[in-house]
């Protein structure tokens, strides 16, 4: 249940953080080349919403396994090689998280004393790179969802995507249908 709001949630923001800076930069350049105007604000907007659709996609990308890999020496290993070496990668990711997360909190935290607001919009420093805890956090509890199924589960290693297989999947459906027809 808990991993089922979880994707939701993160699925819902990614959209919508795509739709809004693609609307708002679509606007910011009809009004500058269209009317010689513009809003002061977008650029320092679109660019934090970027951060934040990096971050959430980050997370999103490892659970759909939409990451490019670099397997090919780990495919070298049997099973329970790939599997340690998937371990291995996990808790590494975990540490790089972890101190991450730790250091978002420490320099977040002197921003919220600060009391510094960005400079285009209202919004203060925090708020707006509050996405560093929120963004790995979700990014460490992908990462945990596969260590926890490398080690309890059939799992071996990272889903990678598979462009060329993919690929090759879409022309032999493409082949069928046109036989058919």
């Amino acid at each position: 249940m808990f991993f089922r709001i979880l994707n939701k949630l993160e699925e819902s923001i990614i959209c919508i953080l795509l739709v809004t800076t693609t609307l708002l930069v679509f606007m910011d350049v009809v009004m500058r080349f269209g009317f010689n105007a513009g809003f002061l604000w977008s650029q320092e907007l679109t660019l934090h919403m970027s951060a934040w659709m990096v971050l959430f996609g980050t997370s999103y990308c490892l659970k759909v396994g939409s990451h490019i890999g670099m397997d090919a020496f780990v495919k070298l290993f049997p099973p329970l090689g790939r599997k340690i070496m998937t371990g291995i990668g996990c808790v590494l990711g975990l540490i790089y998280c972890g101190l991450v997360l730790y250091g978002s909190w420490i320099y977040l935290n002197k921003m919220y004393k600060i009391g510094i607001e960005l400079e285009d919009v209202p919004l203060p420093t925090w708020v707006a790179h509050g996405m560093l805890l929120v963004g790995f956090t979700f990014l460490t509890i992908r990462i945990g969802i596969l260590l926890w199924s490398v080690i309890f589960g059939d799992t071996e290693g990272f889903r990678h995507a598979d462009e060329a297989k993919e690929s090759m999947e879409i022309v032999e459906q493409l082949t069928k249908e046109e036989g058919i027809a």
